[in-house]
């Protein structure tokens, strides 16, 4: 087993830091842990596909994104342009976001909803998909078509689907 990029016994020594893994953050509060973890991380410019395995599937109109999590490693999501299905296959991870927070323990299948930024404790090791519709069949074309890598990139994006269907 792999060691965990950044361990859930890590969180409890972040002392300063006040978001709690186990109660509802606001984005503010996932921002500000994200960017705690990069500063505590040799290369912060390293992405989770370098860290923990992420497999890649494509089918007609569809791409798939497979991440295996290993227990004990806490792991905060990208921000998604559309909704989407998730589908966790193996193992339990508590999650937490602005909306509330879970356990969701395999096997679970759920929507979420644009805009949604996640953070994970992987109390099991962890299989973890997401599925997007894209006509992409390139991992890295296809993740810059889904994702907005901040949420004021999100909100842009959103007031131009606005726009476009309001315009005649």
């Amino acid at each position: 087993m792999s060691t965990p990029a950044f361990s859930a016994g890590s969180l409890q020594r972040l002392g300063e830091y006040s978001v709690s893994p186990f109660s509802v953050a606001t984005r503010g509060d996932i921002l500000r842990l994200e960017e705690w973890i990069k500063s505590k991380l040799p290369d912060p410019e390293r992405s989770y596909g370098d860290v923990f395995p992420v497999e890649h599937f494509f089918a007609p109109h569809l791409y798939a994104r497979q991440m295996t999590i290993p227990a004990g490693s806490l792991i905060i999501g990208k921000i998604h342009k559309h909704a989407h299905i998730n589908t966790v296959s193996k193992g339990k991870i508590k999650v937490f976001s602005e909306f509330g927070t879970s356990i969701v323990e395999a096997p679970f299948t759920f929507v979420s909803e644009p805009g949604t930024k996640r953070v994970g404790i992987a109390l099991e090791d962890t299989i973890w998909t997401t599925y997007h519709p894209t006509e992409e069949t390139d991992p890295v074309k296809a993740e810059e078509e889904i994702i907005c890598k901040t949420f004021e990139e999100f909100d842009a994006f959103v007031a131009g689907q606005k726009l476009l269907e309001a315009a005649p």
